[in-house]
């Protein structure tokens, strides 16, 4: 199988992975239950990753990179964002606002220090730089002279690099720490009250639904360091609307004999007549 089809796999398994969490959502508000239900659908995903990938030879280094550096990283680091989530949310205190404040701080000073150690990796990643790609992202490819993992020679090195795992930890600790700052901001004494929005989504709903899930396919949001469900709340609490079942109408979406990106096409051709009309004002 080319390597072109195997990416275009990847995406759709992605993408499937993504949306049967946000269901995980929206079925339990009980984030242990949350984790443990979506950790069995990433190690679905994973496994399913890995029978592509161990015995494929990629055509070009740069190919290789890609899937170590961008791809992998994104199924690896939700496991381990959804396993620290297990294991905060199992372990945490039945106390008041002020014991759970220092429980989830605590956590946020072991982000701290592990972005402390890792420092050096972390900027070359942060800059998205280039140079080191050939030796990090490639399978039986790594420099002695970098820090590598203790674990290093126990890893399987048909879908193993020497800091893809790094790379997925990285993209964990960052959805984690909006994670604590999220609880954090829960348990603060002064929570703001409530404001009704100025603004009302006055077009149709299944039109909003298009909109925001390309945002988020775009990875608008947090950088794509967020989950749907989110984005979906926000945007119901931010233009005060109920969305519903969206997973159910992006799956209609996705199958209109019109095509899926109906609403889309409208807001482009409407937005293209507006600057016509508009020229020389």
């Amino acid at each position: 199988m080319v390597t072109r089809t195997i990416f275009r796999k990847i995406a759709q398994l992605y993408d499937e992975l993504e949306l049967r969490i946000n269901e995980v959502y929206d079925d339990d508000e009980d984030m242990v239950k949350v984790a443990e239900r979506s950790l069995i659908l990433i190690d679905e995903s994973i496994r399913k990753l890995k029978e592509m990938i161990t015995n494929h030879h990629f055509e070009t280094i740069a190919e290789e990179v890609h899937f170590f550096k961008k791809l992998k990283p994104q199924f690896i680091s939700k496991f381990i964002y959804y396993s620290t989530i297990l294991d905060l949310e199992s372990h945490k205190p039945s106390a008041g606002n002020k014991t759970l404040k220092k429980y989830y701080e605590a956590e946020q000073e072991k982000l701290k220090s592990f972005y402390l150690e890792q420092a050096e990796f972390y900027g070359y990643y942060r800059r998205e730089a280039t140079y080191l790609d050939h030796k990090v992202f490639v399978r039986n490819s790594y420099d002695l002279k970098m820090k590598l993992s203790f674990g290093f020679y126990n890893f399987d090195t048909s879908f193993t690099t020497s800091h893809d795992h790094l790379v997925a930890r990285f993209m964990a600790s960052q959805q984690m720490d909006k994670y604590l700052k999220k609880q954090l901001e829960n348990l603060s004494d002064n929570v703001s009250t409530k404001t009704l929005s100025p603004l009302v989504w006055s077009a149709s709903k299944v039109g909003l639904i298009e909109l925001v899930y390309a945002l988020y396919q775009m990875r608008c949001f947090n950088g794509g360091n967020v989950e749907l469900s989110e984005v979906i709340k926000f945007v119901e609490r931010s233009l005060d609307t109920d969305l519903g079942n969206f997973h159910k109408t992006i799956f209609e979406i996705r199958n209109r004999k019109q095509g899926p990106t109906k609403f889309l096409h409208l807001v482009s051709d409407h937005l293209n007549q507006h600057f016509l009309n508009t020229e020389g004002e």
